[in-house]
């Protein structure tokens, strides 16, 4: 198998480097054809490897960065500023072509802003867009835009339709049910936004559409492909995340209130186990930004190690089905189509 280069923005995030680099071991121990450019300070990466395990030392190294773009750093600031942020080298590497995709735990504007800026948008999209899978009843459902933009107008939302729908294709899904998220499933409900794209899509016919969907459908897989602005998409994304770890947290504290339910918490615990692996957010972490010329992966910034991790191996697969050169094929292509027939 081809080596797979990940560019790994390591400065980043609410945790930085002490998170990242544990869990770029652990992607190199369960991945053997993978390889990772730390980017970062390499005084504090240094430190962090001086125990590198000699089995993994030669597929890990370290690329300079001397700024870090910070949460609230604004992003329009960073296309002319920290023009040497561990974020903006970790792009430059994959315009280079010296890695295969990069991923970022850091400030979800700037990182949008500076993929533009530097790996540009494929031709025929005006706005690219995060999307990521949640889990739902009997499989994944993908969402997006996730927070790469709070407004989207009717045609970027029908860009964001074709993109996560062609997304799915590429990743082996017959004819993916795509929906409008709204606030009912009524023709006259919703922004003036989202019932422009529902015409839009419904006189179109190029894709399965099925109609509007509301939040708690979202998990009733019935839609594969679920679209809205960055502002709700966001909004629900974290929401599902919190409800999740109130349930659990919930669980674990009823499970503990006599000696009769800690029994049978024991004799369950392979169900509960499941449960939360299924359910877990940081299962999930790992958010590709759909209209680049190159692979971008967001984390959460806030993730964890594991969560980290997920989103590293995220990178690695879709480097290895090479989405974002697909993508734009595909894009290229229907655009000829349509072309042709005007």
């Amino acid at each position: 198998m081809t080596a797979t280069r990940l560019a790994v923005d390591a400065m980043s995030g609410d945790h930085g480097p002490r998170i990242i680099v544990p869990a770029c071991f652990s992607a190199l121990r369960r991945n053997p054809f993978l390889q990772i450019i730390l980017v970062g300070d390499p005084a504090q990466l240094s430190l962090l490897l001086a125990n590198t395990p000699s089995e993994l030392s030669s597929r890990l190294s370290i690329h300079p960065a001397s700024e870090v773009v910070l949460m609230d750093d604004p992003p329009a600031q960073m296309l002319r500023g920290k023009l040497d942020s561990s974020m903006r080298v970790a792009l430059q590497l994959v315009h280079d072509h010296q890695a295969d995709a990069c991923v970022s735990a850091g400030n979800t504007g700037a990182l949008m802003a500076l993929a533009r800026h530097v790996l540009k948008v494929i031709p025929g999209i005006d706005r690219p867009a995060i999307m990521t899978s949640l889990p739902a009843r009997s499989g994944p459902v993908h969402l997006l835009d996730l927070g790469a933009n709070v407004d989207a107008t009717a045609d970027q939302l029908v860009q964001f339709a074709l993109m996560g729908s062609l997304a799915l294709e590429l990743d082996g899904v017959a004819q993916p049910r795509v929906a409008l998220l709204n606030i009912g499933i009524e023709s006259i409900k919703g922004s003036q936004q989202v019932r422009l794209a529902a015409s839009c899509l419904e006189q179109a016919g190029t894709l399965n559409y099925t109609g509007y969907i509301e939040a708690d459908a979202v998990f009733r897989n019935e839609a594969d492909v679920v679209v809205c602005d960055g502002f709700t998409g966001n909004v629900l994304l974290k929401t599902t995340e919190g409800v999740a770890r109130l349930m659990a947290t919930q669980l674990r504290e009823e499970a503990g209130r006599t000696l009769w339910r800690k029994v049978l918490a024991v004799l369950n615990r392979g169900l509960w186990r499941e449960l939360g692996r299924r359910w877990s957010p940081d299962r999930y972490n790992g958010a590709a930004l759909l209209g680049i010329n190159g692979l971008v992966i967001k984390s959460h910034g806030g993730a964890g190690e594991r969560a980290f991790l997920a989103a590293l191996e995220t990178a690695a697969r879709m480097s290895l089905e090479d989405l974002p050169a697909r993508l734009a094929q595909r894009l290229d292509a229907l655009d000829g189509t349509h072309k042709a027939a005007r």
